[in-house]
């Protein structure tokens, strides 16, 4: 009887960090999705240095996070993600608005799908 109660105990456990990890994940990105799209308006309405700003920020949240998201996710995603990041950057820094607004588009999708991925559903698990 010892045994199931451990072996429920870690499965609990297991659940529960599982949960925490995706509700964590699906916070942090979403954050980071909502200065990218604060960034784009700016970098559309002509104010880039601000918007530049707010990239960088949003980036060195990821890069505070990297040992976390490298022990929890798939490397391949989060490689991808900086480079979106560092893309979306040199884009505004050239000032092409048009490439730009693609490439920040295409990280924020990326960082949807990256949150969508770790999300506990069936189609998930299956």
């Amino acid at each position: 009887m010892k045994r199931l109660w451990i072996a429920a105990a870690l499965l609990s456990l297991t659940l529960g960090a599982s949960l925490w990890h995706s509700h964590h994940l699906e916070t942090f990105t979403t954050a980071l999705a909502d200065q990218l799209a604060q960034a784009e308006t700016l970098a559309l309405s002509g104010e880039n240095r601000r918007a530049e700003d707010l990239i960088r920020q949003a980036r060195e949240q990821w890069l505070a996070q990297n040992t976390y998201l490298h022990v929890t996710l798939r490397h391949g995603d989060t490689d991808q993600i900086q480079i979106g990041f560092d893309e979306a950057l040199q884009l505004l820094r050239t000032g092409e608005l048009g490439e730009y607004a693609a490439a920040s588009a295409h990280l924020m999708a990326d960082l949807k799908l990256l949150t969508e991925a770790e999300q506990l559903t069936l189609e998930n698990l299956f």
